[in-house]
């Protein structure tokens, strides 16, 4: 993909150039490999970023072709997917995911006091529209909550050999941490609505992002498996601990950052290139930064991208709105990382006040990280798109914030 002239598109060639120095001190002092970024604006790229190594065995440098796991940055393009079965009348956002789903019926939430449980039934069902935005009573493995712990001793998500429906049938075992509706908790959530995706469908989850999203917008790199001969193209992915492993809680992520050495990890077991049962939602894709780009550009554009219609205008706007009452806001991760100023739509953070993000941006401005430290976003008012691809997990430093900052000082339109 060819880079276009900064200053034609309102950005300055000078103030680009110093995105790469801030970035490769990450590099220098050995916290990430490898980075690969990318900017454009109106639909043109108009910078990019290759730094450091792809594979540190053969000493490889990055390259556009380099293949991510992009963890959660999986989600949005599971909403999107599921959105195009709304376009068609196949459900409703305030339905119940148990008319679908029937495992989800009769849910219990779990009360915790003391040393003592206890499981009550929940107020409503869940809605489909509670699964998008993080509101549903589900968690996740590597949280600190009780919920989560039961996740963990069943095993949930660390065999990647287990079907996504046999995934979300264990996830419907489990008792909820609260309430529908009553706050934003992050969770398998969107692992949940993947599956909606099969049953909707009566096609597997990676035929129908390949039919659907990849194939229609040229991501010909995405997936779910990785082709033999895109193989060596697999950036290595470092970090202390693998966020999915067997029995890594929250106190186990934050303990491995300053007790684990930061090493090559083999994912084999959690985020396996070559296993063609590992579909999930949450994460699991594998994506080059130019794949995700045009993803992103299709968004931007409301939904089409080369002439290809994926969604409707309407629908984009719909899912880019914030869907949280202003009573769920603002919403964070174990109050360690809490996303003042931003709202949530169906499936991304979307900026509602930047002045409280302490993030330079616009409203409406929309996007999503991934663990292993990649990240987008998409402005709609300035016509922006950033992508930032590493392969670091367990790090808790924010190198995309750097970026984003360095990308909107170049801006001089």
């Amino acid at each position: 993909m060819d880079v276009s002239e900064p200053e034609n598109l309102g950005f300055c060639h000078q103030r680009l150039n110093r995105i790469e120095p801030k970035l490769k001190a990450y590099i220098d002092n050995g916290d990430i490999v490898g980075i690969s970024t990318l900017v454009a604006r109106r639909g043109q790229v108009v910078h990019r970023s290759l730094i450091g190594l792809m594979n540190t065995i053969a000493n490889t440098p990055i390259t556009t072709d380099a293949i991510f796991r992009v963890y959660s940055m999986t989600k949005p393009v599971i909403c999107s997917a599921l959105m195009m079965l709304h376009e068609e009348g196949r459900f409703h956002l305030d339905q119940p995911i148990s008319q679908y789903l029937p495992q989800f019926t009769n849910q219990k939430v779990l009360i915790t006091g003391g040393n003592t449980e206890k499981l009550v039934p929940v107020n409503r069902e869940i809605l489909i529209k509670d699964l998008f935005t993080h509101t549903s009573g589900l968690s996740y493995t590597f949280l600190a909550d009780a919920v989560a712990e039961k996740y963990r001793t069943s095993g949930l998500l660390t065999d990647a050999s287990v079907s996504l429906a046999d995934t979300v049938q264990s996830i419907a075992n489990h008792p909820l941490l609260f309430h529908p509706g009553e706050r934003w908790h992050y969770s398998v959530s969107i692992d949940v609505l993947a599956h909606l995706i099969e049953v909707l469908s009566c096609c597997p989850l990676g035929d129908f992002l390949q039919d659907r999203v990849f194939k229609p917008l040229g991501m010909d790199q995405s997936g779910f498996e990785v082709e033999k001969a895109q193989i060596s193209d697999i950036a290595d992915i470092f970090g202390n601990i693998d966020l999915l492993g067997k029995d890594v809680g929250f106190d186990e992520l934050i303990s491995a950052t300053t007790t684990e050495p930061n090493k090559l990890l083999d994912l084999t077991n959690t985020y396996p290139y070559d296993n063609p049962n590992h579909a999930r939602g949450g994460h699991g894709l594998f994506m080059t930064i130019d794949d995700y780009f045009r993803f992103a550009q299709m968004l931007l554009n409301g939904g089409e991208l080369y002439g290809n219609r994926v969604l409707g205008r309407k629908t984009v706007e719909l899912m880019h709105c914030n869907h949280l009452p202003l009573t769920l806001l603002p919403f964070g991760l174990n109050d360690l990382v809490m996303w003042t100023g931003y709202g949530f739509g169906l499936g991304s953070r979307v900026c509602i006040d930047p002045a409280q993000t302490n993030l330079t941006g616009s409203v409406g401005e929309f996007g999503w990280a991934g663990a292993a430290k990649t990240y987008y976003w998409v402005d709609p008012r300035e016509e922006i798109i950033g992508i930032f691809m590493s392969q670091r997990l367990s790090y808790f430093q924010v190198p995309e914030r750097d970026f984003q900052a360095l990308v909107y000082q170049a801006l001089v339109d």
